[in-house]
């Protein structure tokens, strides 16, 4: 463990250090844009760690709405840190330098609080290393009075057993109202003077924390859990997932911080709605933030105005799961365009659906910058798109394709997945089909414009994730998913040169899948693993599998139990306990439907009863047609 005092280390931060690394304003500070307070007028100090590196971490809106939020307050002051790149941790090791804070050096462990997301499992290892740098007790039973809270949230957060060793206690759900919450249960706790473990037991009170420390896992011989159960009165049996009712109501930050360099979404990002309509039966986003919710146009155009003029930057892009669902769409792009043509900003409409890519809405995009579209038919076969509940057909992706090519548009690319529920390898050559039809449905316009279309066509593994339709079946082995991604490599290159093929390291996603659905057992894997030296496992140039399946053997685990092994309706889930509101009974229900190819339709033409009704906002008031189940 690192220790130094604030003043040591902050004069350790000079030119002989920053000039050895590798893009030095990464731990700097002092951007456009940082909030800055007087420690003496604050009471509450919360550290916001991204467990990757700075470049990805300041891209997240996660990350850039709560700051906003919690540096409104008088009372609290929340400062950022992010994991060192590897040339910076070990200048850090070797001159005892601790992991800090870019608004003020100040190390972690001299914090109240230190928040993590959860954004992607195999940032796991990272957390571990960033703690550890921070010079706070990795886990929390060893953690004592005077020692930070360690909190954690995000949608990995709906399944936080593999991680339960390391946090105080997790948010299930959206934060911008339950942060409040906690910071005044916090500050109420330190004027009581109350033992640490008093606080924990505040906390679980508030609706959306949970505590694991309050709750007693029980395993049957086979390995599977018997039973979840609280072992404190104060602690709820079920966690309910917090939810946002109307976004207009909340905070959303239009002086976000403008890095001193590149960022992966170097762009203001405009949140239209959060949730989904459409059911597709592999995403656990279009679950776990079930119901959709919408800003207001209204709403949308008063911040990217203002965040134009408080940030300078030239581009905004429009973020949810699927724009082209957002109902005020048209009215949105026709006041952001007169806004961006006259400003000289470009507007950007990522994750646009196939199936309503409209002609008005080609018309509005085409006056933004044409460096490419992508769009995500996810299997390449009618029947599995069925059984995923993709609703959308060959015909609705040729016709958006025609259309983005007479647009203008020169590189399209694809996204499917590999190994999905009851796959065939004549699904996975249909992939290559599809590249090749588009080619070919092209050809006219293309011939006529005298033009060239690229088409990338890229796979990603099949991760069956907790609170999906999903949850209960089988990953494909890795020999299995490997023996696709050769195949259609093979297949592709035989039949074109004119279709580029990416896929994604099967290794990787098999570790995920562990994590993914694992249980509270996993924490000493994850410890065994950092031990080993594991950090960045979401990078290629890092990522060892190796060596995590040498922490699975050493910890007498494996990894295919997790990964690979098919689960009961009835099984007790290492994430039962949670509920994010969408019930286990519809899941069941859709995974049914499944393997027998029958769609559910999307929420605005009829409510399946999911039980995201329960929370009674959003699309969820909207609908009026009603379908009921017997089972």
């Amino acid at each position: 463990m690192l220790l130094a005092s604030f003043k040591t280390m902050k004069l350790k931060i000079d030119d002989s250090i920053l000039l050895n690394v590798e893009k030095p304003a990464k731990y700097t500070g002092n951007e456009w844009n940082m909030v800055k307070k007087n420690l003496k007028d604050v009471k509450m100090r919360f550290a916001f760690c991204f467990p990757d590196d700075y470049e990805i971490g300041m891209s997240h809106l996660g990350l850039k709405i709560l700051y906003h939020i919690m540096n409104k307050r008088e009372d609290t002051y929340c400062e950022r840190a992010f994991a060192p790149w590897v040339d910076m941790e070990t200048i850090m090791r070797e001159k005892k330098i601790p992991l800090y804070t870019l608004e003020t050096y100040t190390p972690l462990y001299e914090f109240d609080m230190v928040g993590f997301t959860l954004q992607y499992e195999m940032s796991y290892s990272n957390i571990l290393n960033m703690l550890d740098l921070g010079g706070i007790p990795i886990l929390s039973k060893e953690r004592t009075e005077g020692t930070p809270f360690v909190i954690a949230g995000g949608p990995c957060a709906c399944n936080p057993e593999p991680l339960a060793d390391f946090f105080d206690f997790f948010v299930i759900g959206e934060g911008e109202e339950v942060i409040h919450e906690i910071i005044d249960e916090y500050n109420a706790w330190k004027e009581s003077g109350e033992a640490r473990n008093d606080f924990l037991i505040r906390v679980a009170k508030i609706e959306g924390v949970y505590v694991p420390s309050l709750y007693d896992v029980s395993y049957n011989e086979d390995g599977i859990i018997s039973s979840v159960i609280p072992n404190n009165s104060e602690a709820p049996e079920i966690i309910k997932r917090r939810i946002i009712r109307d976004l207009d109501s909340v905070d959303y930050p239009d002086d976000v911080i403008v890095p001193y360099i590149g960022t992966v979404h170097d762009r203001i990002m405009l949140e239209v709605f959060r949730g989904c309509i459409r059911g597709c039966r592999f995403c656990q986003a279009g679950f776990i933030y079930r119901p959709k919710r919408e800003r207001s146009h209204e709403k949308l155009y008063d911040i990217a105005r203002n965040s134009v003029e408080k940030t300078g930057y030239d581009e905004i892009s429009l973020l949810s799961l699927s724009t082209s669902d957002y109902s005020s769409l048209p009215d949105l792009c026709n006041n952001l365009l007169e806004f961006t043509e006259a400003e000289n900003v470009s507007l950007s409409l990522p994750s646009l659906r196939v199936d309503n890519f409209s002609l008005g809405l080609m018309e509005k995009a085409s006056k933004v910058r044409k460096s490419g579209l992508t769009f995500a038919p996810e299997a390449g076969t009618q029947r599995l798109r069925d059984v995923i509940n993709k609703g959308i057909t060959n015909e609705d992706l040729i016709s958006s394709v025609r259309l983005a090519v007479a647009g203008g548009w020169k590189h399209i690319k694809l996204y499917f997945m590999i190994g999905l529920p009851t796959e065939t390898m004549d699904d996975v050559e249909g992939i290559s089909d599809m590249g090749i039809s588009l080619l070919e449905s092209c050809r006219d316009i293309l011939r006529e414009k005298g033009s060239t279309l690229d088409i990338t066509l890229s796979t990603s593994c099949f991760v069956p994730k907790p609170f999906t339709p999903f949850q209960w079946e089988p990953m494909d082995s890795m020999e299995t998913l490997m023996e696709k991604q050769y195949h259609l490599k093979n297949l592709i290159k035989k039949r074109t040169r004119k279709i580029k093929y990416n896929y994604h390291d099967a290794k990787l996603s098999f570790i995920e899948a562990a994590f993914a659905r694992g249980d509270r057992r996993l924490g000493k894997v994850i410890y065994t693993a950092w031990e080993k030296g594991c950090k960045f496992d979401g990078w290629d140039e890092f990522f060892s599998f190796d060596k995590w399946m040498e922490a699975f053997e050493e910890c007498g685990l494996s990894p295919e139990f997790y990964a690979n092994r098919s689960r009961d309706y009835d099984e007790v889930l290492p994430w039962d306990h949670i509920d994010v509101g969408v019930s286990k009974k519809f899941l069941v229900r859709e995974s049914k439907k499944a393997h027998v190819g029958d769609l559910t339709g999307n929420c605005t033409a009829i409510c399946s009863k999911c039980g995201a009704q329960s929370f009674k906002t959003g699309i969820c008031t909207q609908i009026r047609r009603r379908v009921s189940y017997d089972d």
